[in-house]
């Protein structure tokens, strides 16, 4: 099984993600993308997961992913201070992996029905979504 990792500006949301997952021993190749220099190397510091940067490497990696795990703006062209690329999005939306997305205000992408929690509640239920699926 093959999950993706995305994330941007700072990368804290890719890392603790990351680290959950490192934690836990989800039996899985997990990769580490960020949409800038910055993210990427927060991602990928001290942990051994492999890491690249930009536009291609989402695209490349998004192909034959089987999960997709980010903050909800991966899937809004623009969003992310600009980060977010239609490029990365059509990668994203158009794959078959399964896409764990986690709510962030800053996106201005609100779903109704998901009430508002705290990040470490949504990366709890993303690590409970992936040992479903492992």
């Amino acid at each position: 099984m093959k999950i993706l990792v995305i994330d941007g500006q700072g990368g804290s949301l890719g890392r603790t993600i990351i680290c959950r997952l490192l934690d836990e021993k989800v039996k899985a190749d997990i990769i580490a993308v960020g949409t800038n220099s910055a993210a990427t190397q927060n991602m990928i510091k001290g942990n051994g997961i492999p890491g690249a940067t930009g536009e291609n490497p989402v695209v490349v990696n998004a192909r034959d992913a089987d999960v997709i795990i980010g903050p909800m703006g991966i899937i809004a062209i623009d969003s992310m201070l600009g980060e977010i690329t239609e490029k990365m999005v059509v990668a994203i939306t158009k794959t078959k992996a399964l896409k764990l997305l986690i709510p962030y205000d800053k996106c201005r992408l609100i779903v109704a029905g998901v009430k508002e929690d705290s990040f470490g509640a949504y990366i709890d239920d993303v690590i409970r979504q992936i040992k479903k699926i492992v």
